[in-house]
């Protein structure tokens, strides 16, 4: 598959008016290709979305004490919603 360069350099006046004049609702073409910024930050991965937007998950090892930490955290924070208070702004008040 042969890709070919194409000269994509338009002003904000051009791309603006071409975004107010596009139909929304308008079914992709079949040979629709995503944008590709060039350099490695904008590249595509297998999926829909640029790395530089969302790049892949990272699995780090859970230390035991972190998921302890964590849990306490949510459990603290839930019963201070079921005894009717707030802590939003860092001061405990009546809700």
């Amino acid at each position: 598959m042969a890709t070919t360069e194409i000269d994509l350099t338009f002003t904000d006046e051009e791309l603006a008016a071409q975004a107010l004049a596009a139909d929304p609702d308008a079914p992709l073409p079949v040979d629709a290709v995503p944008f590709v910024a060039s350099g490695p930050a904008g590249s595509f991965v297998a999926g829909s979305l640029p790395t530089w937007y969302m790049p892949a998950a990272v699995r780090t090892s859970r230390k035991p004490w972190h998921v302890a930490l964590a849990a306490l955290s949510v459990a603290g924070f839930a019963v201070i919603n079921l005894a009717g208070l707030c802590i939003t702004y860092g001061h405990l008040v009546a809700a």
